[in-house]
């Protein structure tokens, strides 16, 4: 038995492959810079669910698929905003996922999220919902839909470049748990409310808050290096560092501090993030030698997700975003496989008397 399944193929799949030994990941064949540049998040979400939601997706069309799907959404919020308004936001989205019907569309799927979140922060800081404008690409209208105003052009690359970098990453948890629903020809919208559950955890798409809490805590320490060496020898965990896959070469992480750059007003809080980078590998190397624990895109991922005025508290949320259409199309492809998922367990309780 592996714990954690570390090493467990349970899947063959043609979406994405991470290389944790080159620091690469790709989407059916395009790297993560191409990916950015050329495809943005759109061309991304039509490469990932080219063949599973549709034949011939583009970039364009899917930009169009999208925004008329944000309005499908739009229309609909009235089912289930009221009830989920006064719920804590991981809630709240675990409402509206929920008031899908069974033969909703990837889209629209997709779609509720991408208005759903913006409305919800809206209504629980007093203000009324926007509608989405369906002509916009998905980063710059949820920008819009969630500040009021159309978004500085350079924090909406930004997003776009997180929602393309961050759309799939292999079998995640939250992918592996819609994949398994998926394969008991659950619906799609039970698949992703299922994946959603998964990804809530602090360990997994609920990373991005904490990590930024831990930047603000370190910024506000007296002594950096005796703040993490308390943390380490109290066994805790530096949210922000440690990788189950890459070991400090991400290039999702590459890709988001390039947006980053191109943000005049980030230049500090980057060159912040890399002091923190090299006081945690000097003190990990004093408190506990022969240990890597290198940074990872969490940390990147706070930084961009607060710089582009996304509130603390969605930040798992607009994640959820980008990774929507990689649970959309993991369970899809597990639908074609015709075989549930039925692991088996080891029995290591009390004996028959």
């Amino acid at each position: 038995m592996q714990p954690g399944l570390e090493g467990v193929v349970a899947a063959e799949t043609v979406l994405s492959y991470a290389d944790p030994a080159s620091g690469r990941q790709w989407v059916r064949g395009h790297p993560i810079p191409e990916l950015v540049t050329q495809f943005g998040y759109e061309g991304t979400v039509a490469l990932l669910w080219d063949g599973f939601a549709g034949r011939g997706l583009t970039r364009t069309g899917m930009q169009a698929t999208l925004g008329a799907a944000r309005q499908t959404a739009f229309g609909a919020l009235g089912a289930w905003l009221p009830g989920a308004a006064s719920r804590p936001l991981d809630q709240a989205v675990r409402i509206a996922l929920a008031a899908l019907s069974d033969d909703s569309e990837a889209a629209v799927v997709l779609g509720t999220l991408s208005v759903g979140v913006p409305a919800l922060v809206r209504v629980a800081n007093g203000r009324d919902p926007l509608p989405p404008d369906p002509a916009l690409p998905t980063a710059t209208d949820l920008l819009r839909m969630l500040h009021g105003a159309p978004p500085d052009p350079a924090h909406a690359a930004a997003l776009d470049t997180y929602f393309a970098a961050m759309a799939d990453s292999g079998l995640s948890t939250s992918s592996f748990a819609g994949r398994t629903i998926a394969s008991t020809r659950a619906s799609l919208a039970s698949a992703v409310l299922g994946a959603w559950c998964a990804f809530s955890g602090p360990l997994h798409g609920g990373a991005p808050g904490p990590t930024l809490d831990l930047l603000h805590a370190l910024a506000a320490a007296d002594d950096m290096d005796a703040w993490i060496e308390r943390k380490l020898r109290a066994g805790e965990r530096l949210m922000g560092f440690g990788h189950r896959v890459y070991a400090g070469n991400d290039p999702r992480a590459e890709a988001m501090r390039t947006a980053l750059q191109a943000i005049g007003s980030a230049a500090d809080r980057l060159a912040f993030a890399a002091k923190v980078e090299e006081r945690v590998a000097a003190v990990v190397a004093r408190v506990k030698p022969g240990r890597k624990l290198p940074a990872n895109m969490e940390i990147t991922a706070a930084l961009l997700l607060d710089t582009v005025g996304v509130p603390r508290e969605a930040f798992t949320a607009v994640f959820a975003v980008s990774r929507c259409p990689g649970w959309i199309a993991h369970a899809l492809e597990q639908q074609q496989t015709g075989r549930m998922i039925r692991p088996t367990s080891r029995y290591v309780g009390p004996a028959l008397e």
